[in-house]
């Protein structure tokens, strides 16, 4: 097959390169060429901003493609001009979403992908499925060949997956742990979730490229090993050899001192989030999820001790964690002593 990657280098999305040059796709990768360390051998650069589509329709102009997979539309917008440049050049254009895009808080506890697509904390969540909501109506009315694929947290080498932490700085979580700060857990931490490892979600979306029966479909792909957030922060903990010093507040109490996460958390990390996988296991039936997350996040922390110039720390973000433990413990004192 030959399949064209928008983007294909990013946390997710680059662990599906390698898979799919493995398994023997022709695979092209359209990006900026700003990460090509993490282009596989073998595959095919061009070089190019998919937001500027006329010299994006000049680069792409000989080609067509057996499939397309867009990892960097976030927007109508941009969903409509990829559109309008891939009409007529792909039999299948794979759209990736959010599992983040499923119903907050959700009415049962276990998401399949009928579970109605509603979030009102995350203006990223519903800018996806506004995204889909346009594929599908050119699925529908001009039979544009779209399926559509929601990650939830998928983490990788380079990623240390929490609920709270550093996004441009993730060894900042270790860093706090290993020199015993205390560690901020949104609630009681019993809420559930779900991780999952780029090299198992690859399996799942590598065997939908080019599955025709796949079109006009929705699918999340994720493992099937639920946790707790304390036994999330846990493993993380014992990958970097230390017990977490785990403080839990309240997530109305984090996000009003960091409206920032209010998406992230009362849109996604707060709820419980367990998915149903038999749908992609029907459509490929060879996916399984192999990677439990303790020996995932190993890996990851291996990966940075490695690289001692990615373990870098955001101090920012550590004094808002000081702030809001410091905030909760006077709100905690002063109860104590009202009474």
């Amino acid at each position: 097959m030959k399949v064209l990657f928008i983007g294909g280098t990013g946390l997710i999305s680059q662990a599906v390169s390698r898979l799919a040059v493995e398994r023997g796709i022709e695979l092209y990768l359209l990006n900026r060429g700003q990460r090509n360390d993490n282009v596989p051998e073998g595959a095919h650069i061009i070089t190019g901003d998919i937001r500027d589509t006329t010299a994006v329709a000049e680069a792409l102009a000989n080609y067509e493609f057996d499939s397309v997979v867009d990892w960097i539309s976030f927007t109508p917008e941009e969903v409509k001009a990829n559109i309008g440049l891939l009409k007529g050049k792909t039999a299948q254009y794979i759209f990736i979403s959010s599992a983040s895009a499923y119903q907050k808080p959700p009415t049962h506890y276990l998401i399949t992908e009928s579970t109605p697509l509603a979030n009102p904390y995350w203006q990223y969540s519903r800018d996806k499925i506004a995204c889909e909501n346009l594929l599908m109506d050119e699925y529908r009315n001009d039979g544009f060949p779209i399926t559509i694929v929601r990650p939830s947290f998928t983490y990788g080498d380079t990623m240390i997956p929490a609920g709270l932490n550093s996004w441009n700085h993730p060894w900042s979580l270790i860093d706090r742990m290993r020199s015993g700060q205390k560690i901020i857990v949104h609630g009681d931490g019993t809420s559930l979730w779900t991780m999952t490892h780029n090299s198992d979600f690859a399996k799942g979306i590598v065997g939908l490229i080019g599955h025709h029966q796949s079109i006009g479909h929705a699918f999340h792909i994720t493992s099937d090993e639920v946790l707790n957030w304390n036994q999330i922060y846990r493993a993380i903990g014992a990958a970097a050899g230390v017990e977490p010093n785990i403080v839990h507040i309240a997530t109305d109490f984090i996000t009003a001192f960091s409206p920032e996460s209010t998406g992230g958390l009362l849109g996604d990390k707060a709820v419980s989030a367990v998915f149903d996988n038999s749908k992609i296991k029907r459509f490929v039936p060879d996916f399984i999820a192999t990677t439990p997350f303790h020996q995932g996040i190993k890996r990851t922390v291996q990966w940075f001790e490695a690289r001692p110039e990615k373990c870098t720390i955001d101090q920012s973000w550590n004094d808002l964690m000081d702030r809001i433990v410091a905030a909760n413990e006077a709100g905690a004192a002063r109860a104590i002593n009202d009474k």
